[in-house]
């Protein structure tokens, strides 16, 4: 970590900030950066994110740009400060950003290794907006894995980068309360703004230097880690409790989603088929059912309660209640709709 005290005569002039970032909720973080140096004493002096990438099956191959590159071309950030090496290792990288000298570095799920070559530019160092509260969750997925663990609490810390992930120094954080409905993108979307405003209260004492000494060390054996998600996670284990399976459902939405395998049965044939559907949100059920209705969903039927949702039978004898699912190749839909679409079918869970 390079913290350098402020020298005589700096705090006159605006501070140079390069910010780097790739999916949308780092685009929401930088357009608030953008908003907050409007009053106060700093500029975007550029953005570093991922190279484009292919996007949906329209594109047939063309990179697009990620979401930061869009949000800073959109808010006028010139094209020529707007960088996306493959690697932040670079050399020619590295000389641009040695050329602009920036006062700071800030980083939201930039998604790219940081050299020491990098680190050692930022006269103030390098400022991390991470969706957790260090050094519990470390890695690339905190918010998908905690909420996949159930925590009630949550948080945001901002701290200087170094070479270990998520290892440094932290300057702030911000507990949250994480509500029982809440799923990763909301979530996300929520810690990352918390992040920004608590970073920039944070900026006087960085271009002070005294950042530096209001840091407190993580406690290494505390840490854990936020694997990435993998698609192979993704299909749900109805053997495990109903608070497992919704807690996975909240935490693996947007991506990969959440999924498992149904056989549709026509009633009046018994011909039967599979459908593999697309499980998007959930609750577990408080409330006990009939016995005749524990009794179907213990057989392994789907019994839809009459109102919004189809119910689950899960471990231990809880019952999963889906409110929102979606078929193969068809649009996302709530329980009742997807009641009124198996006219003369019945459903049940597969093996």
């Amino acid at each position: 970590m390079h913290i350098a005290r402020a020298l005589g005569g700096e705090q006159e002039r605006r501070k140079k900030v390069v910010f780097l970032g790739t999916p949308d909720v780092a685009a929401g973080v930088l357009e608030d950066l953008i908003q907050a140096s409007r009053t106060d004493s700093f500029d975007i002096a550029a953005v570093v994110t991922q190279p484009g990438r292919p996007k949906g099956r329209r594109n047939k191959g063309v990179p697009q740009p990620s979401p930061v590159q869009v949000c800073a071309l959109e808010h006028g950030i010139h094209e020529d400060a707007i960088f996306c090496p493959v690697k932040a290792s670079e050399k020619e990288f590295i000389s641009a950003m040695k050329d602009i000298s920036p006062d700071l570095c800030v980083t939201a799920a930039y998604g790219n290794y940081l050299p020491t070559s990098f680190l050692d530019i930022p006269v103030h160092g390098t400022l991390n907006i991470h969706p957790s509260l260090l050094p519990l969750y470390r890695g690339a997925a905190p918010v998908q894995r905690s909420l996949e663990d159930g925590v009630t609490t949550t948080g945001v810390s901002v701290l200087f980068t170094v070479k270990a992930m998520d290892a440094g120094p932290i300057l702030a954080q911000r507990e949250y309360s994480v509500a029982d409905d809440v799923q990763a993108p909301e979530l996300l979307d929520t810690l990352f703004r918390i992040g920004t405003e608590t970073l920039v209260e944070c900026l006087p004492s960085v271009w002070s230097g005294d950042a530096e000494r209001l840091c407190v060390a993580q406690d290494e054996s505390k840490a854990t880690h936020a694997a990435k998600l993998e698609r192979s996670e993704a299909q749900l284990d109805f053997s495990a409790s109903a608070r497992v399976c919704h807690n996975k459902v909240r935490g693996f939405a947007g991506w990969p989603g959440t999924h498992h395998p149904f056989r549709v049965v026509k009633i009046d044939s018994g011909v039967e088929d599979v459908a593999d559907i697309k499980v998007l949100r959930t609750r577990v059920r408080a409330e006990p059912v009939a016995e005749d209705i524990h009794q179907q969903l213990e057989q392994g039927k789907v019994v839809f309660n009459g109102s919004d949702a189809m119910m689950v039978m899960c471990g231990q004898g809880e019952i999963l209640e889906i409110l929102e699912l979606q078929n193969p190749g068809k649009k996302a839909t709530n329980a009742q709709a997807f009641q009124n679409g198996l006219a003369g079918k019945a459903l049940y869970v597969s093996k």
